[in-house]
């Protein structure tokens, strides 16, 4: 039956090759009696153009929202840098001026150290502490650590102890070295020793 096939091909057909023959072998597209195409393609090609218009719209609204998206990641970028580098400023700033109260006592130090008389010295060093008393208001820093003030761990370090039955319990007896702070921001802790 195959043998049969083959001899009704035209000798013209037969040597042509496969491709050739699929294409002529395909069905043609549908059309009405006008040779306009069929309602169902009407419709199709209506959708894609309407699926194309939509993509195009689609594609228009994603730049519009990618591209304020990158306005604002740039945006938020140069504020980060700006305000740490305001950050850096303000605390290079504080800390310059703290350092400029500090300088007029290190000028009076060097004065003192000039003189020979010890009163002199003596007064020029008073002068000196005094100075730097006022400094430390200037800078809102408070100096705290008195003999007789109630021992704080938070704010005093005990460096020794001793009993003295003068003194209440859990009392500063001496301070080796003044705490500072600012606000609640302790800088340095009292070295004190405490009683009993």
């Amino acid at each position: 039956m195959i043998d049969e096939e083959k001899q009704n091909v035209a000798p013209e057909e037969a040597e042509k090759p496969e491709e050739q023959v699929a294409e002529k072998e395909q069905v043609q597209k549908p059309q009405g009696g006008d040779g306009q195409p069929h309602g169902r393609e009407k419709k199709l090609k209506a959708e894609i153009k309407k699926l194309s218009r939509e993509n195009g719209e689609l594609k228009t609204k994603y730049e519009d929202v990618n591209d304020k998206y990158l306005r604002m990641a740039a945006e938020y970028d140069n504020y980060r840098k700006r305000t740490q580098k305001e950050l850096e400023e303000r605390y290079t700033d504080a800390y310059a001026d703290a350092l400029s109260e500090f300088l007029p006592m290190a000028d009076n130090i060097e004065r003192a150290l000039t003189y020979q008389d010890s009163d002199k010295f003596v007064e020029g060093i008073k002068i000196i502490s005094n100075q730097f008393s006022q400094t430390l208001e200037k800078l809102s820093i408070v100096p705290f650590g008195e003999v007789g003030d109630t021992f704080d761990p938070n704010i005093h370090n005990a460096i020794a102890r001793v009993d003295d039955e003068s003194l209440g319990e859990n009392v500063v007896a001496e301070v080796y070295l003044k705490g500072y702070k600012r606000g609640d921001k302790i800088i340095r802790c009292a070295m004190v020793k405490v009683a009993n």
